[in-house]
């Protein structure tokens, strides 16, 4: 076995938004590839056929799904980022709740000194963590 990386799949040709998104709001993030569909292919002209990008180090291949699933996202499947700081966290948590879904709303509950959880607006879901 090589290596295990997340994937994400998106539908309605938001793979590069989303990838766009994410790398710029975590620092020493970036995308380093994309494949594009072509005129010929089996997707939409110019989607991401298959793409991969970087989260603080943290390797990630993505596309856009060619084909409607009756199925996306869920929040039991989740991006987990250890903050350092409050300010760090708060900014984040604003960014990712812009057009999302706040599952459990940024406060100390307990287990951490300050925690968040939303779906973005792409319907990924985050836990944002500031330890004690």
């Amino acid at each position: 076995m090589q290596k295990v990386t997340p994937f994400l799949m998106f539908q309605d040709g938001k793979a590069e938004e989303a990838m766009n998104f994410y790398t710029s709001l975590v620092e020493d993030s970036e995308i380093t590839d994309i494949v594009r569909y072509g005129a010929n292919d089996s997707g939409d002209e110019g989607t991401v056929m298959q793409a991969t990008f970087t989260l603080k180090g943290q390797a990630f291949m993505c596309i856009d799904s060619n084909i409607k699933h009756q199925f996306t996202f869920t929040p039991s499947f989740s991006l987990y980022v250890t903050c350092d700081t409050e300010e760090e966290l708060d900014h984040l948590y604003e960014k990712l709740d812009e057009g999302g879904q706040a599952l459990m709303p940024v406060g100390n509950y307990g287990f951490s000194k300050k925690f968040g959880w939303l779906n973005d607006r792409f319907g990924v879901s985050w836990q944002l963590n500031l330890p004690k």
